[in-house]
């Protein structure tokens, strides 16, 4: 899996599959002797058709450009995030590695971690640049200097078991606003899960947080709080989130033991059929077939989608979206071949194969076309229609607010914190940075 690279190679590829396969961490290997250069990149993927197709980009890579060896680190998402910050500081540090954007990537540029790659994006009349999604860049600049080469887009919506939808005598269409969402929930049928719930993790529950605020209050009130004017997050429409979100918590819709589960538990659970729904990413259908219990999952023709349900009375639209602007941030010591590779491996021909299997939302301009599984381009048809695309909000507010986010948003939800206590601490955390 090192790409045919000798058998010393192949080893520590097969070793670092099997660490990624296992949860566990692996250090990337050492050079190997016939390459001029390593490029080390640091990723999270725990679907193996996808990491195949990872790892078939850089091996093409490679045979077109002989003096470089690509070496992937494949890590689960916790495992990722805990180590990362230690990573960084350290001789070890990855060359380029998979970042959410928002106020953790601000932090790492602000640290000196990262390489600005404004001049290099920028070079040749900006070709670089303008070859991808002008909202996408958008994302990964900071005060006119970009931190990040974007490869993908994505929305959070709800995924539901059209069989148990049926049984229950839910139809999803009908599923318009927050009332209508909740009169499903209270649908429950003997045996089965309303939605399946990674409290363990946390940061799957402040999904619910964050849609109920921006569907509450809308953008202004949002950007008011981040940007500690106002009343921050105690404005009324933000304290309203957080009822309607201990609402849902008093209908014990999610699983017994959800506080303790987490996300890759979370999926299998609804890919072994026993909840109704997940609120998710726009990978879902492949993502739960990977981690059901017989490794099959739901038919991708039993899975149906639907949008976050509006708040009525709310001052945020239907259409506005909450998700991931992903890419990819650069160390400070990368080699110029990092940069080269980043190139070829987001330029649109490789985007669009990506998209043509299901595997992202592209960024590269005309990659979009790519697109041929129908939950993703019902993903990709919501954001071409977003009135308001907001990053994930414990990725957007930075690692301190981010933190304390999530942990509210799990309090709320499971009873142990009223609304305004939630919405107090989040405000605490703001006003501290």
């Amino acid at each position: 899996m090192m790409f045919e690279r000798g058998l010393a190679s192949m080893h520590a590829a097969k070793l670092t599959a099997l660490a990624a396969a296992a949860g566990m961490t692996l250090l990337f290997g050492p050079e190997t002797a016939s390459a001029e250069t390593v490029v080390k990149w640091l990723h999270l993927e725990t679907v193996p058709a996808y990491l195949k197709q990872w790892e078939d980009i850089a091996a093409k890579y490679e045979t077109e450009h002989p003096g470089v060896d690509v070496q992937l680190q494949f890590l689960e998402n916790e495992a990722f995030k805990a180590k990362l910050p230690t990573l960084l500081q350290s001789d070890d540090a990855p060359h380029f590695f998979y970042s959410w954007g928002g106020g953790v990537l601000k932090q790492q540029a602000e640290t000196g971690a990262l390489k600005d790659l404004t001049e290099a994006m920028r070079a040749d009349g900006g070709a670089w640049e303008k070859s991808y999604n002008p909202a996408a860049v958008k994302g990964f600049t900071f005060e006119d200097r970009i931190y990040a080469v974007p490869f993908k887009m994505g929305t959070i919506s709800f995924f539901y078991n059209k069989e148990l939808f049926q049984k229950g005598g839910v139809k999803a269409e009908d599923i318009k606003s927050w009332d209508d969402f909740l009169t499903a929930v209270k649908t429950k049928e003997a045996g089965i899960t309303p939605i399946a719930g990674g409290g363990g993790d946390k940061w799957p529950l402040h999904f619910y947080w964050s849609y109920l605020v921006m569907r509450n209050g809308g953008q202004q009130v949002f950007e008011d709080a981040k940007n500690n004017e106002g009343e921050g997050f105690l404005h009324p429409a933000i304290l309203k989130a957080g009822e309607q979100l201990a609402e849902l918590g008093k209908l014990e819709p999610f699983q017994g033991g959800y506080l303790g589960a987490n996300w890759p538990q979370t999926l299998g659970l609804f890919g072994d059929g026993k909840a109704a729904m997940i609120l998710s990413f726009e990978t879902t259908e492949a993502t739960q077939r990977a981690n059901s219990g017989d490794g099959k999952g739901l038919a991708p023709e039993n899975i149906g989608r639907f949008p976050f349900p509006a708040v009525e009375g709310g001052a945020g639209a239907a259409t506005d979206t909450l998700g991931g602007l992903n890419g990819w941030a650069v160390t400070k010591n990368a080699p110029p071949e990092a940069l080269d590779f980043l190139r070829y491996l987001t330029n649109a021909e490789n985007e669009r194969l990506m998209a043509s299997t299901g595997m992202i939302v592209p960024v590269a301009v005309g990659a979009e076309e790519g697109i041929t599984n129908p939950l993703v381009r019902a993903s990709a048809d919501q954001l071409a229609a977003s009135t308001w695309h907001q990053n994930y909000f414990d990725q957007d507010l930075g690692p301190s607010v981010g933190r304390v986010v999530n942990d509210a948003s799990v309090e709320i939800l499971s009873g142990q914190m009223s609304s305004e206590e939630g919405a107090r601490m989040i405000q605490d955390a703001r006003e501290l940075e």
